[in-house]
């Protein structure tokens, strides 16, 4: 295991002004220098964090090959600060945005898992906008889940949900991964509808690699397909699991996602 996932503490980052600042933690390793100047960032799903085996794992390849790795929890996750219940896309989004403002990576490979993915792609179109933004020498998605809220959550709402999030404005489900049952709120669900990809081309101007479980009962591997329809402008590889689940966390699966993001870091940099 990685020195960093054993010792190194986070250090934080206030994100936000006044009632809405949250402090966001964050464990950088040091990028190299010459070609191996570039940075893993790894975006967790929802009520993931940086201390999962994926993102652990992904620090220890950075760790052998002597590149960069940024890891952060979104708030309300992990040893960030705030309410999980306060969370969006948008919020998300700009913890991401302002974690890699403030490491100031050369290159990045963005690795997002789950809603992490969905992140990811909403990082790329906004640093694209910008005139001087980070160079991106790949991305990396597993299980990519965007637009999940309008695509995968607001159709199959049940009546029941949909009283409780009018009345109480959110709703519970029973969590596959945790005795804690998983919470949408309204606020995250109507955030969603503000920040859709699959609404047209996507860009990301890199390669793109997705990794995705045929037996994913969270993200059906469908909803690859369809990213992948909106990705006709990059060089998209994607691989489909045949007895994959929605985690890809088995040791098979582990080493197909740091092969790819390997392959991305160090034969594909700009």
């Amino acid at each position: 295991m990685s020195e960093t996932a054993t010792s190194i503490q986070p250090i934080f980052l206030p994100v936000g002004m006044g009632d809405s600042e949250r402090q966001i933690a964050i464990i950088q390793r040091a990028a190299g220098k010459g070609a191996r100047n570039v940075s893993f960032v790894w975006l967790s799903g929802y009520r993931s964090d940086m201390s999962g085996t994926k993102a652990v794992e992904l620090d220890a390849l950075a760790e052998r090959l002597g590149i960069g790795c940024i890891r952060f929890d979104y708030s309300g996750h992990g040893q960030s600060g705030g309410k999980f219940t306060n969370g969006t896309i948008s919020r998300w989004l700009e913890e991401a945005l302002a974690v890699i403002d403030h490491t100031k990576p050369k290159k990045i490979v963005l690795v997002g898992s789950s809603m992490g993915g969905w992140i990811a792609l909403r990082v790329i179109q906004e640093l694209r906008k910008r005139k001087k933004a980070v160079a991106i020498a790949g991305l990396v998605l597993i299980a990519p889940a965007p637009d999940f809220t309008i695509d995968l959550i607001e159709p199959n709402l049940s009546d029941v949900e949909r009283r409780s999030l009018t009345e109480r404005g959110y709703f519970e489900e029973p969590s596959e991964y945790s005795p804690e049952p998983n919470i949408f709120t309204r606020a995250l669900i109507e955030d969603g509808r503000a920040n859709r990809v699959l609404t047209g081309i996507i860009e990301t101007g890199c390669p793109v690699h997705i990794l995705q479980g045929m037996e994913d009962a969270d993200v059906p591997f469908s909803h690859s397909l369809k990213l992948v329809e909106h990705l006709p402008a990059d060089d998209v590889v994607l691989t489909l699991v045949r007895d994959g689940d929605h985690r890809l966390s088995r040791p098979q699966d582990l080493e197909r996602m740091l092969t790819v993001a390997e392959t991305l870091a160090l034969h594909n940099t700009p």
